[in-house]
């Protein structure tokens, strides 16, 4: 029950829920407050032209007891004197916020004067004798006419009569419609959201669970793969271009760069055990027979295989620390002053290492390595060479460049990319004697792409090798 909640298909489903919900929401108030005002105002209105028209019976000087009132259940009127006292009320309007106002037909008969708390401005400004007003003031309150008390919206008009008696028409217009409006909505919209909330929900769980099927395929695939170690499978790859099309693009990528990868290190285990078997071989067998026949002993063989063994070992440990992902050091190395240094070193070399242009460059990374690549370079020339090999240093803008060139036959231009390969001879270099193990120019490579830089075959016989200037 956990792992469903928890699943990519609720999350989704639940954030779509409160998205909408808090939409509605915001969008359902909004509604309710413009149709309420919509509503409010448009009763504001019935109300002003109540209280007009009897304010324009008042200023043509139509008596207070000949008053042509509306209806009190439709629009209630009170009709108040400059001090207070109530000269006219609506047909059954009882009372206004609470407070009495009787119902006055005849010049004699009055009642108490209900309170009035308007508050305006203009209240001071003086009339005309027959003039009414221009300006309106509203406030919402009670009504009770004829026993039932309602809500109402008054406006408040004065006026003043012909004799220069100021009034106070107050008229109302019901709320009851808007009161019923804006309840009707209201409960639409409780009524209908939770069922549209459930909508949502639903379908965003389908859609979600429909668009996540291919990456399902994807992990079943993935899980498939896992359990067979088959690493030429593939996972399905949708017709859609979104991003689970690109995810399954990426994953095959991933698996075929795996598979290269593991294919690699088991030619590489396969190379590396055939080459470490003849040695091995070789030396057990000198060992036997100088174990039966001392004198038979090829001790300069012996110390010749192991030689090999311990090249073999070394290459291979620093092929597993290359391939681990082992970072360069920072140290600051001048490329013409460690090809000074091998050169000098090399005295007892089959031909002789000339030394070209040195230009100053210091790049950055290991010496160790660095020397190593310089000395597999040296050798790989010294094998084929016939009688001149020659270093030179240079620098070309960012970069410094060493090559190492031999007057050998050079390399077949559809062979420059595969010497490169680990284990890899030419026929003229099979001899194990002379040819090596195959790992020198693949070490070289390894090394120069750890700092940033490369190891190509520009011509047949020249070695480039590209690093930045520090």
């Amino acid at each position: 029950m956990g792992s469903v909640l928890g699943s990519v298909r609720a999350r989704a489903a639940a954030g779509a829920t409160v998205v909408v919900a808090v939409a509605l929401i915001a969008a359902g108030t909004a509604v309710l407050l413009v149709l309420r005002g919509n509503l409010q105002h448009q009763a504001g209105l019935e109300a002003q032209v109540a209280a007009r028209e009897v304010a324009t019976q008042i200023a043509t000087g139509t008596p207070y007891d000949k008053l042509d009132l509306p209806d009190g259940d439709e629009h209630p009127v009170v009709v108040a004197a400059e001090d207070g006292r109530v000269r006219a009320v609506g047909e059954d309007v009882r009372a206004v916020d609470g407070k009495r106002v009787g119902a006055v037909r005849g010049a004699g008969s009055v009642t108490p004067p209900a309170a009035e708390d308007e508050d305006d401005e203009d209240d001071d400004r003086a009339l005309k004798p027959g003039e009414v007003d221009d300006d309106v003031r509203y406030r919402d309150g009670t009504a009770d006419v004829d026993g039932t008390v309602a809500d109402y919206r008054f406006a408040v008009v004065e006026a003043k009569d012909t004799r220069g008696e100021q009034a106070t028409v107050r008229a109302g217009a019901p709320l009851a419609p808007e009161q019923d409006a804006v309840g009707s909505v209201r409960d639409a919209m409780l009524l209908g959201l939770p069922l549209l909330l459930v909508v949502v929900a639903g379908v965003t769980w389908l859609v979600t669970r429909r668009a996540l099927r291919p990456v399902e395929g994807i992990r079943g695939e993935m899980a498939a793969i896992t359990a067979s170690t088959d690493l030429s499978r593939r996972v399905p790859v949708p017709s859609s271009k979104d991003e689970i099309g690109r995810l399954a693009r990426t994953t095959n990528e991933t698996l075929a760069a795996l598979e290269s990868a593991v294919e690699r290190q088991r030619r590489f285990v396969a190379d590396a055990s055939h080459e470490l078997r003849s040695p091995i071989a070789s030396l057990r067998t000198q060992l036997e027979v100088g174990v039966a026949h001392p004198e038979l002993l090829d001790v300069p063989g012996a110390v010749e295989d192991t030689e090999r063994l311990q090249r073999l070992a070394a290459d291979l440990l620093l092929l597993a620390r290359l391939d681990a992902g082992e970072r360069p050091g920072g140290t600051r190395v001048d490329l013409a002053a460690m090809v000074r240094e091998e050169s000098s070193q090399r005295v007892a070399d089959r031909v002789p290492v000339r030394t070209g242009e040195l230009a100053s460059a210091e790049v950055t990374g290991s010496r160790g390595q660095l020397g190593r690549v310089l000395g597999n370079l040296l050798d790989n020339a010294q094998r084929h060479a016939v009688a001149s090999v020659r270093v030179a240093v240079v620098r070309e803008g960012e970069w410094a460049v060493l090559r190492v060139e031999d007057d050998g036959p050079g390399v077949p231009e559809s062979e420059r990319e595969r010497i490169f390969e680990r284990f890899v001879r030419l026929d003229d270099a099979r001899a194990r004697d002379d040819g090596g193990a195959g790992l020198g120019l693949a070490i070289a490579r390894d090394v120069a792409v750890r700092h940033g830089g490369s190891l190509t075959v520009r011509t047949g016989s020249v070695f480039e090798l590209r690093l930045p200037v520090a």
